[in-house]
C-alpha cells in the first residue's frame, strides 16, 4: 500500500495525462460544444450577448477543469473544510453586499460574470461531507453526535440560501447533502423519521414561503388557472416540447422560441428549446450523453481506493442526476418551477463554474485512483 502511495505521489505530467478518463473528458467537451449551438439558437441565429458570454465561460472554465484535475486528490481532501467555510463566508458577504435583482440578493460582481455562491455550495457540501465520512469511524456514523454534526453542516447553508430567497438552490443543496449522508452509511430509518417530521411541519414551512413561491406551487397544481400570467411559461414549455415531435423542427426553426412565446429559454428552460428543434430523438441523444457522463463518474468512484474519492464521485454523480431530473420535470410540468439549470447546457456562469470544478475533482480522483488517503 505504501509503495503504491509513494509512486502515485511521484506521477509525472505525462503519467497524469495517460491516467485521464478520456471518455468522460470528450463527453464533457461535446456537451460544452452542444451548449454553444443551443445558446446560438437562443440568440436567434446570431452571435449576440448570450452566445459570446457562454463561449467566454467555456474558454475559461474548461481549461480550469483540466488544471484542477492535475492537482492531487489529497489536496482537495485537505482543503474540503476550508472550501466549505470560504463559500459560507461568500454567502454572508452576498447577504449584505450582493447584487440585488428581482427581489433577491444572490450575486457578486466578478467582471467576467456575476458569481452566485450558492451554486458553489452544491460542490462544497459534497466535499465537506465526503471528508467527514472519510474520517469518521464506521461505528460512529449513526451516533447522535455524528448525525447532528452533518445536519448542522447541511442546514447552515440551506438557511442562508433560503434567506436570499432561493428555494430551488436550497432544495438542491439539501439533496446533495442527503445523498452523501446515505452513501456515508446513515441508516434508512433516520431518513424516514426526517421525512415524517417534514410532512408534519409542511404547513408551517409553507407559511414562510414568499407569495411568488406559493403562486408557483398553485400554478404547478393547475397551470390553466392563470394561462396568461403565472401559468404562461409552463404552458408554452409543454407546447414547444410537444411540437418538436419525433425529429424536431430543425436547428434555428423553433417557432415557440423564435417568436418569443417562451421566456427564459436560455436558462432553466433551455431543454424546451432543444426539444422543439431536435425532437424526441435529439432529446434522447442528449440524455444518453448525460448518462455516459454519470456512468463514467460512477466508474471512477468504483475504482478509487480512497473512501474520500469514492464518496465525492458517487455523491457528485447522483447530484448531477438529480439536477437533470429536477430540470426536466420542471419544464415538463411534473414539478413546480424552482430555478434549476441544466448542467453545462443552461446559461449561467456560476452553475458552469461549480459543475466544472466538480468534473475537475472527479478527473483528479481518476488520475489518483490508486492512492490511499489517511
Amino acid at each position: 500500500m505504501f509503495q503504491h502511495d509513494r509512486l502515485n505521489n511521484e506521477l509525472t505530467f505525462w503519467q497524469k495525462v495517460k491516467e485521464l478518463d478520456y471518455i468522460l473528458l470528450i463527453s464533457i467537451f461535446l456537451l460544452s460544444i452542444l451548449s454553444l449551438f443551443v445558446m446560438y439558437s437562443t440568440d436567434g441565429g446570431e452571435i449576440l450577448f448570450h452566445t459570446k458570454s457562454h463561449f467566454s465561460k467555456i474558454v475559461v472554465f474548461f481549461p480550469l477543469m483540466i488544471l484542477i484535475a492535475f492537482f492531487n486528490i489529497r489536496w482537495w481532501h485537505n482543503l474540503s473544510y476550508l472550501f466549505y467555510i470560504a463559500v459560507i463566508l461568500l454567502l454572508i458577504y452576498v447577504s449584505f453586499f450582493g447584487i440585488k435583482s428581482s427581489g433577491s440578493r444572490r450575486w457578486m460582481d466578478l467582471y467576467l460574470f456575476n458569481l452566485q455562491p450558492s451554486e458553489l455550495m452544491k460542490i462544497a457540501i459534497i466535499l465537506c461531507l465526503a471528508k467527514y465520512y472519510h474520517r469518521v469511524k464506521i461505528e460512529n456514523v449513526n451516533s447522535v453526535t455524528s448525525i447532528m454534526t452533518v445536519i448542522t453542516i447541511i442546514l447552515i447553508p440551506i438557511i442562508m440560501v433560503l434567506s436570499q430567497p432561493d428555494l430551488g438552490t436550497s432544495i438542491l443543496i439539501a439533496s446533495s447533502g442527503l445523498i452523501v449522508l446515505w452513501l456515508g452509511g446513515v441508516k434508512i430509518k433516520y431518513f424516514i423519521y426526517s421525512f415524517i417530521v417534514f410532512l408534519i411541519s409542511l404547513p408551517f414551512v409553507i407559511s414562510f414561503l414568499k407569495p411568488y413561491q406559493k403562486l408557483r406551487i398553485l400554478t404547478f397544481l393547475d397551470p390553466d388557472r392563470d394561462p396568461l400570467g403565472a401559468g404562461y411559461q409552463i404552458i408554452q414549455s409543454k407546447i414547444a416540447i410537444g411540437s418538436g415531435g419525433l425529429d424536431g423542427k430543425g436547428f434555428l426553426k423553433g417557432t415557440q422560441s423564435y417568436l418569443d412565446f417562451l421566456p427564459e429559454k436560455h436558462t432553466d428552460f433551455i431543454f424546451t428549446l432543444f426539444s422543439e428543434e431536435f425532437g424526441f430523438i435529439g432529446s434522447v441523444a442528449l440524455l444518453i450523453l448525460y448518462s455516459i457522463i454519470i456512468i463514467r463518474i460512477l466508474r471512477i468512484g468504483a475504482i478509487s481506493r480512497s473512501n474520500f474519492s469514492r464518496l465525492f464521485c458517487f455523491g457528485f454523480a447522483f447530484a448531477i442526476f438529480i439536477y437533470i431530473v429536477v430540470n426536466l420535470s420542471m419544464v415538463l410540468g411534473l414539478l413546480p418551477i424552482v430555478g434549476s439549470p441544466l448542467p453545462i447546457l443552461s446559461y449561467g456562469g456560476s452553475s458552469m463554474l461549480a459543475t466544472m470544478i466538480g468534473f475537475g475533482i472527479v478527473l483528479s480522483a481518476k488520475i489518483n485512483h490508486k492512492q490511499m488517503i489517511a
